[in-house]
Protein backbone atom coordinates (compact mmCIF):
# COMPACT_ATOMS: atom_id res chain seq x y z
CA UNK A 1 0.00 0.00 0.00
CA UNK A 2 1.37 3.51 -0.61
CA UNK A 3 1.57 5.74 1.71
CA UNK A 4 0.63 9.21 1.18
CA UNK A 5 3.74 12.06 0.80
CA UNK A 6 4.44 13.73 4.53
CA UNK A 7 3.98 17.78 3.83
CA UNK A 8 6.80 19.67 4.03
CA UNK A 9 6.33 22.57 7.03
CA UNK A 10 5.88 26.07 5.36
CA UNK A 11 8.69 28.14 4.71
CA UNK A 12 8.81 31.01 6.82
CA UNK A 13 8.26 33.77 5.69
CA UNK A 14 9.59 35.83 8.46
CA UNK A 15 8.04 38.87 10.62
CA UNK A 16 6.78 41.93 8.76
CA UNK A 17 9.57 45.04 9.31
CA UNK A 18 8.81 48.99 9.20
CA UNK A 19 9.43 50.11 5.93
CA UNK A 20 11.63 53.32 7.24
CA UNK A 21 13.48 50.61 10.42
CA UNK A 22 14.15 47.66 8.68
CA UNK A 23 15.06 46.36 11.89
CA UNK A 24 12.00 46.93 13.68
CA UNK A 25 9.29 44.22 13.49
CA UNK A 26 6.23 45.29 13.28
CA UNK A 27 2.43 44.39 12.35
CA UNK A 28 0.81 47.75 12.04
CA UNK A 29 0.43 48.64 8.23
CA UNK A 30 -0.60 51.89 6.78
CA UNK A 31 -4.07 52.53 5.63
CA UNK A 32 -3.45 53.98 2.22
CA UNK A 33 -0.26 52.18 1.27
CA UNK A 34 -0.47 49.14 3.49
CA UNK A 35 3.33 49.27 4.33
CA UNK A 36 4.61 48.14 7.44
CA UNK A 37 5.04 51.18 9.70
CA UNK A 38 6.48 50.88 13.23
CA UNK A 39 5.30 53.02 16.62
CA UNK A 40 7.59 55.91 15.30
CA UNK A 41 5.78 56.00 11.65
CA UNK A 42 2.65 55.85 13.11
CA UNK A 43 0.29 59.44 12.06
CA UNK A 44 -3.12 58.81 13.25
CA UNK A 45 -5.65 59.33 10.79
CA UNK A 46 -9.62 59.01 10.47
CA UNK A 47 -9.55 55.72 10.89
CA UNK A 48 -5.88 53.81 11.59
CA UNK A 49 -2.73 54.98 11.01
CA UNK A 50 -0.94 56.30 8.32
CA UNK A 51 3.00 56.48 7.20
CA UNK A 52 4.71 59.97 6.82
CA UNK A 53 4.53 60.05 3.56
CA UNK A 54 1.35 58.93 2.83
CA UNK A 55 0.07 61.67 5.54
CA UNK A 56 2.38 64.51 3.14
CA UNK A 57 1.11 63.39 0.06
CA UNK A 58 -2.27 64.16 1.53
CA UNK A 59 -1.92 67.63 2.98
CA UNK A 60 -0.53 68.70 -0.19
CA UNK A 61 -3.36 66.84 -2.38
CA UNK A 62 -5.95 68.53 -0.08
CA UNK A 63 -7.74 71.26 -2.14
CA UNK A 64 -8.56 74.34 -0.32
CA UNK A 65 -11.99 75.66 0.05
CA UNK A 66 -12.58 77.15 -3.69
CA UNK A 67 -15.22 78.12 -5.20
CA UNK A 68 -16.83 76.11 -8.44
CA UNK A 69 -15.01 78.54 -10.67
CA UNK A 70 -11.46 78.55 -8.74
CA UNK A 71 -11.93 81.04 -6.19
CA UNK A 72 -11.36 81.00 -2.57
CA UNK A 73 -14.58 80.62 -0.87
CA UNK A 74 -15.04 83.90 1.26
CA UNK A 75 -16.06 83.75 4.52
CA UNK A 76 -18.11 86.58 4.49
CA UNK A 77 -19.31 86.89 0.85
CA UNK A 78 -20.37 90.48 1.29
CA UNK A 79 -16.96 91.99 2.73
CA UNK A 80 -15.82 93.39 -1.07
CA UNK A 81 -19.15 94.83 -1.87
CA UNK A 82 -19.30 96.74 1.43
CA UNK A 83 -16.15 98.21 0.93
CA UNK A 84 -17.19 99.35 -2.65
CA UNK A 85 -20.01 100.79 -1.14
CA UNK A 86 -17.76 102.70 1.22
CA UNK A 87 -15.79 104.10 -0.94
CA UNK A 88 -18.68 105.61 -2.93
CA UNK A 89 -20.18 107.11 0.05
CA UNK A 90 -17.25 108.54 1.35
CA UNK A 91 -16.27 109.95 -2.31
CA UNK A 92 -19.70 111.54 -2.42
CA UNK A 93 -19.84 112.90 1.25
CA UNK A 94 -16.37 114.87 0.54
CA UNK A 95 -17.96 116.01 -2.74
CA UNK A 96 -21.23 117.32 -0.77
CA UNK A 97 -18.84 119.47 1.98
CA UNK A 98 -17.05 120.92 -0.86
CA UNK A 99 -19.60 122.41 -3.19
CA UNK A 100 -21.88 119.62 -4.14
CA UNK A 101 -21.65 119.68 -8.07
CA UNK A 102 -19.94 122.92 -8.12
CA UNK A 103 -17.24 120.68 -6.08
CA UNK A 104 -13.36 121.08 -7.73
CA UNK A 105 -13.47 117.53 -6.91
CA UNK A 106 -16.08 116.39 -9.67
CA UNK A 107 -13.82 118.54 -11.64
CA UNK A 108 -10.88 116.27 -10.88
CA UNK A 109 -12.66 113.16 -10.78
CA UNK A 110 -15.30 113.03 -13.18
CA UNK A 111 -14.77 111.37 -16.83
CA UNK A 112 -14.26 113.73 -19.50
CA UNK A 113 -12.91 112.61 -22.72
CA UNK A 114 -10.94 116.39 -23.44
CA UNK A 115 -10.04 119.34 -21.18
CA UNK A 116 -11.43 122.33 -21.45
CA UNK A 117 -11.48 125.69 -20.35
CA UNK A 118 -14.48 127.29 -17.94
CA UNK A 119 -15.03 131.00 -18.42
CA UNK A 120 -18.13 132.93 -17.70
CA UNK A 121 -18.67 132.73 -21.01
CA UNK A 122 -18.80 129.06 -21.06
CA UNK A 123 -16.39 126.71 -21.89
CA UNK A 124 -13.48 126.77 -24.61
CA UNK A 125 -11.22 124.06 -26.18
CA UNK A 126 -7.45 125.83 -25.61
CA UNK A 127 -4.65 125.14 -24.66
CA UNK A 128 -4.10 124.69 -20.53
CA UNK A 129 -1.59 127.34 -20.75
CA UNK A 130 -4.09 130.03 -22.21
CA UNK A 131 -6.72 128.72 -19.68
CA UNK A 132 -4.76 129.16 -16.62
CA UNK A 133 -5.53 133.40 -15.88
CA UNK A 134 -8.74 133.67 -17.67
CA UNK A 135 -10.87 130.88 -16.60
CA UNK A 136 -11.15 127.49 -14.51
CA UNK A 137 -9.74 124.53 -16.28
CA UNK A 138 -11.20 121.13 -16.18
CA UNK A 139 -9.20 118.56 -17.15
CA UNK A 140 -9.12 115.58 -19.26
CA UNK A 141 -7.94 111.98 -20.28
CA UNK A 142 -6.72 112.96 -23.44
CA UNK A 143 -4.21 115.47 -21.72
CA UNK A 144 -3.28 113.20 -18.31
CA UNK A 145 -6.00 112.93 -15.99
CA UNK A 146 -5.71 109.12 -16.84
CA UNK A 147 -7.10 108.49 -13.15
CA UNK A 148 -10.63 109.61 -14.78
CA UNK A 149 -11.36 106.15 -15.98
CA UNK A 150 -11.31 104.68 -12.28
CA UNK A 151 -12.11 107.60 -10.38
CA UNK A 152 -15.63 108.66 -12.02
CA UNK A 153 -16.69 104.91 -11.33
CA UNK A 154 -16.43 106.07 -7.61
CA UNK A 155 -18.24 109.81 -7.93
CA UNK A 156 -21.55 110.59 -7.37
CA UNK A 157 -23.03 113.73 -6.84
CA UNK A 158 -27.12 113.20 -6.68
CA UNK A 159 -27.74 111.28 -3.84
CA UNK A 160 -30.50 109.07 -5.46
CA UNK A 161 -27.85 108.14 -8.53
CA UNK A 162 -25.30 107.17 -5.50
CA UNK A 163 -28.60 105.13 -3.94
CA UNK A 164 -29.57 103.11 -7.00
CA UNK A 165 -26.16 102.19 -7.71
CA UNK A 166 -25.55 101.16 -4.42
CA UNK A 167 -28.64 99.14 -3.80
CA UNK A 168 -27.58 97.22 -6.60
CA UNK A 169 -24.19 96.40 -5.53
CA UNK A 170 -25.46 95.59 -2.37
CA UNK A 171 -27.79 93.01 -3.45
CA UNK A 172 -25.73 91.44 -6.46
CA UNK A 173 -21.95 91.82 -5.07
CA UNK A 174 -22.42 89.17 -2.61
CA UNK A 175 -24.24 86.55 -4.83
CA UNK A 176 -21.07 87.36 -7.61
CA UNK A 177 -18.52 87.00 -4.51
CA UNK A 178 -19.85 83.67 -3.30
CA UNK A 179 -19.97 82.06 -6.66
CA UNK A 180 -16.31 83.86 -8.20
CA UNK A 181 -14.41 84.39 -4.74
CA UNK A 182 -13.18 87.95 -3.89
CA UNK A 183 -10.37 87.92 -6.27
CA UNK A 184 -12.03 87.56 -9.03
CA UNK A 185 -15.12 89.34 -8.32
CA UNK A 186 -13.28 92.33 -7.47
CA UNK A 187 -11.59 92.11 -11.24
CA UNK A 188 -15.22 91.69 -12.44
CA UNK A 189 -16.24 94.84 -11.14
CA UNK A 190 -13.23 97.17 -12.04
CA UNK A 191 -12.72 95.66 -15.69
CA UNK A 192 -16.60 95.94 -15.89
CA UNK A 193 -16.18 99.90 -14.45
CA UNK A 194 -12.77 100.48 -17.12
CA UNK A 195 -14.70 99.03 -20.05
CA UNK A 196 -17.58 101.51 -19.02
CA UNK A 197 -14.82 104.86 -19.08
CA UNK A 198 -13.59 103.26 -22.55
CA UNK A 199 -16.66 103.93 -24.23
CA UNK A 200 -17.32 106.61 -22.96
CA UNK A 201 -14.43 108.19 -23.88
CA UNK A 202 -14.90 106.69 -27.96
CA UNK A 203 -18.71 107.50 -28.18
CA UNK A 204 -19.44 110.41 -25.45
CA UNK A 205 -19.19 114.19 -25.72
CA UNK A 206 -15.96 114.89 -25.35
CA UNK A 207 -16.02 117.78 -23.14
CA UNK A 208 -19.19 116.42 -21.15
CA UNK A 209 -18.41 114.95 -17.73
CA UNK A 210 -19.51 111.33 -17.12
CA UNK A 211 -19.58 110.59 -13.23
CA UNK A 212 -20.88 107.40 -11.27
CA UNK A 213 -20.79 103.43 -10.95
CA UNK A 214 -23.40 102.40 -13.07
CA UNK A 215 -20.69 100.83 -15.57
CA UNK A 216 -19.72 98.70 -13.14
CA UNK A 217 -23.29 98.19 -11.91
CA UNK A 218 -23.98 97.24 -15.73
CA UNK A 219 -21.57 94.71 -15.78
CA UNK A 220 -22.64 92.82 -12.52
CA UNK A 221 -26.00 92.39 -14.29
CA UNK A 222 -23.79 90.54 -17.28
CA UNK A 223 -22.47 88.61 -14.82
CA UNK A 224 -25.05 87.25 -13.61
CA UNK A 225 -26.51 86.66 -16.53
CA UNK A 226 -23.48 84.59 -17.56
CA UNK A 227 -23.66 82.44 -14.24
CA UNK A 228 -27.35 81.65 -14.99
CA UNK A 229 -27.02 80.66 -18.31
CA UNK A 230 -24.01 78.38 -17.31
CA UNK A 231 -25.50 76.62 -14.49
CA UNK A 232 -28.82 76.67 -16.39
CA UNK A 233 -30.99 78.82 -13.96
CA UNK A 234 -34.31 80.43 -14.66
CA UNK A 235 -33.32 83.89 -16.51
CA UNK A 236 -36.51 85.34 -17.24
CA UNK A 237 -36.46 87.42 -13.62
CA UNK A 238 -33.15 88.94 -14.82
CA UNK A 239 -33.82 89.85 -17.84
CA UNK A 240 -36.70 91.77 -16.82
CA UNK A 241 -34.50 93.31 -14.90
CA UNK A 242 -31.93 94.15 -17.17
CA UNK A 243 -34.71 95.19 -19.85
CA UNK A 244 -36.20 97.73 -17.15
CA UNK A 245 -32.58 99.30 -16.65
CA UNK A 246 -31.81 99.30 -20.74
CA UNK A 247 -35.35 101.41 -20.56
CA UNK A 248 -34.49 103.83 -18.10
CA UNK A 249 -30.78 103.99 -19.69
CA UNK A 250 -32.54 105.58 -22.86
CA UNK A 251 -35.54 107.15 -21.32
CA UNK A 252 -34.42 109.23 -18.49
CA UNK A 253 -31.98 112.33 -19.99
CA UNK A 254 -28.42 112.73 -18.78
CA UNK A 255 -27.76 108.82 -18.61
CA UNK A 256 -24.79 108.08 -19.92
CA UNK A 257 -25.71 105.06 -22.30
CA UNK A 258 -22.38 104.67 -23.26
CA UNK A 259 -21.14 103.63 -20.00
CA UNK A 260 -23.80 101.11 -18.93
CA UNK A 261 -23.13 99.44 -22.99
CA UNK A 262 -19.36 99.27 -21.98
CA UNK A 263 -19.44 98.05 -19.03
CA UNK A 264 -22.55 95.61 -19.65
CA UNK A 265 -20.17 94.18 -22.61
CA UNK A 266 -17.35 93.96 -20.20
CA UNK A 267 -18.74 91.80 -17.16
CA UNK A 268 -20.35 89.72 -19.52
CA UNK A 269 -16.71 88.79 -20.69
CA UNK A 270 -14.84 88.47 -17.90
CA UNK A 271 -17.36 86.36 -16.80
CA UNK A 272 -17.73 84.60 -19.98
CA UNK A 273 -13.82 83.54 -19.29
CA UNK A 274 -13.91 83.20 -15.53
CA UNK A 275 -16.94 80.57 -15.53
CA UNK A 276 -15.88 78.85 -18.93
CA UNK A 277 -11.83 78.56 -18.10
CA UNK A 278 -10.93 74.52 -18.20
CA UNK A 279 -11.13 72.83 -15.00
CA UNK A 280 -7.57 71.52 -13.87
CA UNK A 281 -4.47 72.46 -12.26
CA UNK A 282 -4.31 75.45 -15.58
CA UNK A 283 -8.01 77.21 -14.86
CA UNK A 284 -6.68 79.55 -12.54
CA UNK A 285 -3.53 80.63 -15.15
CA UNK A 286 -5.98 80.66 -17.78
CA UNK A 287 -8.16 82.83 -16.27
CA UNK A 288 -5.28 85.15 -15.17
CA UNK A 289 -3.65 85.37 -18.81
CA UNK A 290 -7.02 86.34 -19.76
CA UNK A 291 -8.44 88.94 -17.63
CA UNK A 292 -4.44 91.07 -18.06
CA UNK A 293 -5.24 90.59 -22.35
CA UNK A 294 -9.06 92.12 -22.02
CA UNK A 295 -7.37 95.01 -19.43
CA UNK A 296 -4.24 95.71 -21.64
CA UNK A 297 -6.86 95.83 -24.70
CA UNK A 298 -8.91 98.41 -22.69
CA UNK A 299 -5.78 100.53 -21.93
CA UNK A 300 -4.56 100.33 -25.65
CA UNK A 301 -8.55 101.68 -26.61
CA UNK A 302 -7.92 104.19 -24.10
CA UNK A 303 -4.25 105.43 -25.78
CA UNK A 304 -5.86 104.97 -29.30
CA UNK A 305 -8.43 107.77 -28.38
CA UNK A 306 -5.51 109.64 -27.00
CA UNK A 307 -3.76 109.49 -30.47
CA UNK A 308 -6.77 110.16 -32.46
CA UNK A 309 -7.69 113.51 -30.35
CA UNK A 310 -3.62 114.77 -30.72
Amino acid sequence: MTQPPTPEPAPDVGVPVCYRHPGRETYIRCQRCDRPICPDCMRDASVGFQCPECVAEGARSTRQNRTAYGGLRPTDASRTSMVLIALNVAVWIAISVTGGAASRLVDLLALRTNGVCLTGEGGFDVARAVCEGNGTWLPGFVDGAFWQVLSSGFTHVQLMHLGFNMLALYLIGPQLEAVLGRARFLALYLISLLAGSVVVLWAASQYGATVGASGAIYGLFAALLVVARKVGGDMRQLLILVAINVVITFAVPNISWQGHLGGFVGGAVVTALLVHAPRGPRRGAFQVVGLVLLTLSLLAAAVLRIAALS
